[in-house]
């Protein structure tokens, strides 16, 4: 199966950037679209973007879309979230995940989680 493991969380200022990787094992990573989510205390888990496995097109959540980019080194068989302009809001848990298609922001639709990493945005 794939493991999917998480770095770069941390703690950071509001308007400040971050960048999350998601390092995944496996020999068929390129097969797998690779999306991010999230989960504040107390709220439901939400999609915060995706990006395919072929040509690298990517979809974000309406929340993010011009703050957050999507990237994927299939050659190093890892996934990058980078983070810009940060805010208070976007303090949550972030998870990386692995879905078998081509795109999808459905939580239903992924095969396989990492463990989740802290995110807090300071104001």
């Amino acid at each position: 199966q794939v493991q999917l493991v998480e770095s770069g969380g941390g703690l950071v200022q509001a308007g400040g950037s971050l960048r999350l990787s998601c390092a995944a094992s496996g020999r068929t990573f390129s097969r797998y679209a690779m999306g991010w989510f999230r989960q504040a205390p107390g709220k439901e888990r939400e999609f915060v973007g995706a990006i395919s496995w072929s040509d690298a097109s990517t979809d974000y959540a309406d929340s993010v879309k011009g703050r957050f980019t999507i990237s994927r080194d299939n050659a190093k068989n890892t996934v990058y979230l980078q983070m810009s302009s940060l805010k208070p809001e976007d303090t949550a848990v972030y998870y990386c995940a692995a879905a078998f298609r081509m795109l999808t922001k459905y939580q239903y639709d992924y095969d396989y989680w990492g463990q989740g990493i802290q995110v807090t945005v300071s104001s």
